[in-house]
């Protein structure tokens, strides 16, 4: 079947269109094509398997199954962002003065003037991954679940479930709402404004993370992995969670890194010499995203989008105050921000389970 010269055709129309047009590198182009055998028959898959290597033939022979596409997501985004590069680890370890691009930059772009409090959280923490088994994955499918009240009565709890990697942002609950948004949480991201402050909604297991977005937020994850009485809230516009029910090795700083690149190179937001000012911190949510493209080879998404068109709409999935609650931000560019993220649906690079981007 190898032989079949129409398949050979358009394995070799569509690397031209993908290699020499987009600019982009044979591992991702292949990663491209694969993905697009994986929607055609059994037939065209086979005669594109045979054309390679054994340990490819191996690694992408599971595409007929439905299970995970090695490096799609970074292939989708390459082709749009061809500069892009993958590495970039999701979490601080030790070595962290090594990752040149934080350094020169306070939080929330970077680490620079927190660099002494960090070694002492990650000499206490120990743990820099996952954990073993997810990081001994050679394919992560990750899903970054919203808070949106669009998750409603949409019944994806199960679909959500399926992912390796669950991500949950800030104190949106688990509990009573499995049917909506599944009971599975690999990580919650979140600061100390946005953190759990009731214990007893906190998930049996997962990992806690950090996004510092200014430096008492480094000062109060310390004192919460190191369990120590909350002192000195100046710095907050809100209340913070007092305690957060985690072990030290299962408490991360997420690598801010991914704050700077969504901000100045994907969004487009004013770079204010590298400080936090007006409409140029993106959410949240865009954050988590950019640290899955990162390190995740399929990237989905749910609970994300606010329609200001029906204002009567709720504006969280666990919560009864209404869309039109939504007052202008100061620190966050929506609409900007929105523009980005059509931007990664239209291209495929991450898949809208609610449809509301």
């Amino acid at each position: 079947m190898c032989q079949n010269t129409g398949f050979l055709r358009f394995f070799l129309s569509f690397q031209n269109s993908v290699w020499v047009k987009r600019s982009v590198q044979p591992v991702q182009a292949l990663a491209l094509i694969m993905a697009s055998i994986a929607q055609v028959s059994t037939v065209s898959q086979h005669l594109f398997l045979c054309i390679l290597p054994l340990e490819l033939q191996y690694k992408y022979s599971n595409l007929s199954k439905g299970e995970c596409r090695p490096g799609y997501s970074e292939a989708k985004m390459t082709s749009i962002y061809p500069k892009f590069a993958r590495p970039a680890p999701m979490f601080l370890d030790p070595n962290f003065k090594r990752l040149s691009k934080i350094g020169s930059f306070s939080p929330p772009f970077g680490i620079k003037t927190q660099e002494k409090i960090i070694d002492i959280i990650l000499a206490e923490t120990k743990n820099y991954g996952l954990g073993p088994e997810l990081d001994s994955l050679s394919c992560k499918r990750c899903i970054i679940v919203g808070n949106g009240g669009i998750l409603s009565n949409k019944s994806l709890g199960s679909k959500i479930d399926e992912y390796d990697v669950v991500v949950r942002l800030n104190e949106a609950p688990v509990s009573g709402f499995e049917k909506d948004v599944g009971s599975k949480t690999t990580m919650r991201i979140t600061y100390p404004e946005g953190a759990i402050q009731k214990i007893e909604r906190y998930e049996k297991s997962s990992l806690f993370v950090i996004s510092a977005f200014k430096p008492p937020d480094i000062k109060w994850f310390r004192q919460m992995v190191f369990k120590e009485r909350l002192r000195g809230t100046e710095g907050f516009w809100k209340s913070v969670a007092r305690s957060v029910p985690r072990e030290p090795e299962h408490m991360r700083i997420l690598n801010p890194f991914f704050i700077q690149e969504a901000a100045f190179r994907f969004i487009g937001l004013p770079h204010n010499n590298g400080l936090m000012g007006r409409g140029n911190i993106p959410t949240l949510g865009t954050v988590a995203i950019t640290m899955a493209l990162h390190n995740c080879d399929e990237v989905a998404v749910a609970g994300f989008g606010y329609d200001m068109s029906t204002p009567h709409a709720p504006l969280h999935y666990y919560e009864k105050l209404r869309m039109s609650a939504i007052k202008e931000s100061w620190t966050h560019n929506i609409a900007k921000e929105k523009e980005f993220l059509r931007k990664l649906v239209m291209a495929g690079v991450i898949h809208d389970l609610t449809n509301g981007i």
